[in-house]
């Protein structure tokens, strides 16, 4: 009995400080999400009123469908409005607020990450992993050197490769200018790490599918030696989402 009570208390302080770290959900406050033309975009309303983003400032979207989508989220929510549900509107939310205006820093964060591409570094061993990286990385590099003039070089390992001033430069300057896509091609470099995947969805040469296979080969690889790691597919599940909406963003222009 005493055993019973103090796991009972145990899971109930659990559960207590798991409440605490909850974030307080704003109530749904509106009946239906919809767009209008707001200047050169659509804008997002709210039972016909404009949606702020965090910094004030109109949410809009520069295409009819992408604005619709943003509305499909808010529609979505229940009786509490929760962000974590609205990958799209965070996103719209940063590019608004925060790419619209600094758009250098961050295209010189994609091209950062060009110097240390994922595809660049390859195993040794074992053949299988080593012919899955080919079968999808390969496609990237041979692109990237063909249609973006990028040479990039390869090496076995993890150790640090100086890739070609040219490589780089060539690369970086498919960095795309308009803050919607610069956004969108960012939060894929970070969710994929690497800026090479990243830029071929957004020229098309890659599926949406493609793209994040070819970012999870290795972990892939390992799971299917050595079985499920469940902690890192919820985790996956959650970046695919805001990745879902960066392929939309950049589908949608």
């Amino acid at each position: 009995m005493r055993d019973t009570f103090e796991k009972s208390s145990s899971e109930n302080a659990v559960e207590a400080v798991r409440r605490a770290l909850r974030p307080l959900l704003r109530r749904r406050f509106y009946s239906q999400a919809g767009t209008a033309p707001a200047g050169e975009g659509f804008a997002v309303r709210l039972d016909g009123k404009p949606v702020r983003t965090p910094a004030a400032r109109i949410l809009a979207a520069p295409t009819l469908a992408l604005a619709e989508a943003i509305a499909a989220e808010w529609d979505a929510q229940r009786d509490v409005i929760d962000p974590a549900k609205m990958p799209l509107t965070r996103l719209a939310n940063v590019i608004i607020d925060g790419v619209s205006d600094r758009p250098e820093p961050v295209a010189a964060e994609i091209r950062k990450y060009l110097a240390t591409d994922l595809v660049c570094y390859r195993a040794a061993a074992p053949q299988g992993l080593v012919e899955r990286q080919a079968r999808d990385w390969d496609p990237i590099v041979t692109w990237a050197r063909d249609v973006l003039g990028a040479h990039f070089s390869l090496r076995e390992g993890v150790i640090h490769v100086v890739q070609p001033e040219a490589a780089l430069a060539a690369a970086g300057a498919a960095v795309p200018g308009d803050p919607w896509r610069l956004g969108a091609v960012h939060t894929a470099t970070t969710l994929t790490g690497s800026a090479l995947i990243a830029l071929a969805l957004s020229r098309d040469r890659l599926t949406a599918e493609e793209a994040w296979q070819a970012a999870h080969v290795d972990e892939d690889w390992n799971m299917a030696q050595w079985g499920r790691d469940e902690i890192a597919l919820e985790r996956r599940a959650f970046r695919f989402a805001e990745y879902q909406a960066a392929v939309r963003v950049l589908r949608s222009l």
